[in-house]
């Protein structure tokens, strides 16, 4: 659940730090006190939409933190798969930092994408507000409902059909690229013998060029290398170079070394120093004989550097792609020398794939239609309880005419609310407040089979009073007892049944207007109450009034 909240620097809140609890937690005020920046700034450190031109104060940082406690270790697991670190005792620490150039996303302090805080935030936390409720005006929401319903056993068909319906769109555009006439195919079929005769006739070797390279410097270098080489061997010579110094050196040793037992080890350093000369000399020799070239052999490595550099700069850049090249036209040409059988051989596995698809979307219309009768009849039965007395609900389906990687299926509710009148779509029939209802109905079905242990309503009071505002408050009472549940309102009726009233107040103070929210105590929760049923004047009776619809709240959370 979410345990704490924390904002600073963002629209009329200058810092504000919330506690939330258990069960159902209200929140009330007037309007414009700033209800829906404490809901935008829950979002925002979601992944929603937050802009430098909210922040309160243009120098300086705005922060949204989102703490969660959490019941079990799913979460964990799904951050581990991220590589991202737990905290201690289950926690998660979702924030979201602005400032006037840029925002940054945390979770347990390592930075992520916003991409990827929806992602885990979806685990977390669900947000219903009039945007989500006016989305039951689309069908396709309808399906995406079904199937978050039906749970593991459509989620499994999906992911089978995704594959399936992967592989069949391969051989769906492989057939459609399949379209060239006899003309075109002859002509795809020169060509690809013209270039696999060209990379042919180059006799590509790996490790040719780099050899080649490799004598074509010693050859074009032939004479600054030889004038070096003549220069170290002249140096080394035994005559007048070093050689002979150090060969005089020697003969001096032997002429002294009989005085004196422990002159033998400088005439085996001066033996080994004479040795390596000699050896050193023989090797520049051996070397410089090597060095010497026929200037035609420059001329045939110069040329054969240039055919295989003029067949790799046109075929991949490398000897090594230029030779997988050649063998992929290879494949290409003998597909066109035996097109009707790979013609033949590409629809029949087509065919196949489809065959295959159309099944699992079979499977998949099959496992929808059994969730959607279940799914259905829990509408229906949360919809009577929201003061629907009369009404009739459905899930029609149509089949698509051709798959997708959804399956086939168009799926929407129907509904009617009046006796004797015919079931039409819900997005013809159902006004604002009956909105909100049915997707607080739908939202009560899918509390029993979601993990997330968050849910959070906002304008979910649209266009409802009276009796049907009480059966809201029940419905919401009955989400609690299973869910943290976090709703803003503007009813007194639901504002009643809170078991953490928490009022927002706009207060201005040396010229500053902020927004600022408190934990109402059961009193100053019956003196909120009043106020929302009582407007400007505040009456004892409306205060009694407001007492006895609380303790009717309590009692109502008995039963």
């Amino acid at each position: 659940m979410l345990l704490n909240l924390h904002v600073k620097n963002l629209a009329l809140i200058d810092e504000l730090e919330i506690d939330f609890h258990d069960n159902l937690n209200i929140l009330t005020g007037e309007t414009g006190a700033g209800k829906s920046i404490l809901i935008d700034s829950i979002n925002g450190a979601l992944g929603g939409r937050l802009t430098k031109d909210m922040l309160r104060d243009p120098e300086k940082d705005a922060l949204v933190e989102l703490l969660f406690q959490m019941k079990d270790d799913t979460v964990d697991r799904v951050l581990e798969q991220e590589g991202i670190g737990r905290m201690d005792d289950r926690q998660v620490l979702l924030s979201r930092k602005i400032t006037s150039g840029r925002s940054v996303s945390r979770i347990n302090g390592e930075t992520v994408t916003a991409a990827k805080v929806k992602e885990i935030a979806a685990y977390l936390i669900d947000i219903h507000g009039q945007h989500e409720h006016q989305s039951l005006l689309y069908p396709s929401r309808h399906l995406e409902i079904l199937d978050r319903f039906a749970g593991k056993e459509v989620s499994e068909i999906k992911a089978e059909l995704e594959e399936e319906y992967r592989r069949y769109t391969e051989y769906r555009d492989q057939l459609s690229e399949e379209s060239a006439d006899e003309k075109e195919r002859l002509r795809q079929k020169d060509f690809l013998d013209y270039e696999i005769a060209e990379i042919e006739q180059a006799r590509l070797q790996p490790g040719e060029e780099e050899e080649l390279e490799r004598r074509y410097r010693r050859m074009a270098n032939g004479r600054d290398i030889a004038e070096g080489l003549n220069e170290i061997h002249d140096a080394l010579d035994e005559g007048s170079g070093a050689g002979g110094q150090i060969s005089r050196a020697v003969r001096t040793y032997y002429s002294i070394a009989d005085l004196d037992d422990a002159l033998g080890s400088i005439g085996e350093q001066l033996s080994t120093i004479e040795s390596l000369a000699n050896d050193l000399n023989r090797e520049i020799a051996g070397y410089m004989d090597d060095l010497t070239f026929d200037p035609s052999e420059l001329y045939e490595t110069e040329r054969r550097l240039d055919a295989i550099r003029g067949v790799t700069a046109k075929y991949g850049g490398t000897v090594r792609e230029a030779l997988e090249q050649l063998e992929r036209k290879k494949k290409e040409r003998e597909k066109l020398e035996h097109y009707e059988e790979y013609l033949e051989k590409l629809q029949k596995d087509h065919a196949e794939a489809r065959r295959k698809v159309l099944a699992v979307c079979a499977r998949l219309t099959d496992a929808r239609k059994r969730a959607s009768a279940e799914l259905v009849d829990k509408i229906r039965s949360a919809l009577s309880d929201l003061n629907f007395l009369d009404v009739r609900f459905c899930m029609e389906f149509q089949e698509k005419k051709e798959p997708t990687a959804n399956g086939m299926d168009d799926a929407a509710f129907y509904i009617t609310t009046n006796p004797g009148m015919p079931l039409r779509p819900l997005k013809d029939v159902a006004s604002g407040g009956e909105l909100s209802r049915i997707m607080l109905a739908i939202k009560s079905v899918l509390a029993d089979v979601d993990n997330v242990e968050t849910l959070i309503f906002d304008e979910i009071d649209t266009g409802i009073s009276g009796r049907t505002a009480q059966k809201v408050s029940e419905k919401l009472n009955v989400i609690s007892r299973s869910h943290q549940v976090l709703c803003i309102t503007h009813l007194a009726q639901i504002a009643a049944m809170a078991d953490h009233h928490f009022l927002i107040e706009k207060k201005t103070k040396d010229g500053a207007t902020r927004t600022e929210i408190q934990l109402l105590s059961q009193e100053e929760s019956v003196l909120e109450l009043a106020r929302i049923t009582g407007g400007v004047t505040i009456t004892d009776t409306v205060v009694q009034n407001a007492r006895e619809m609380k303790h009717l709240a309590g009692r109502a959370k008995l039963d």
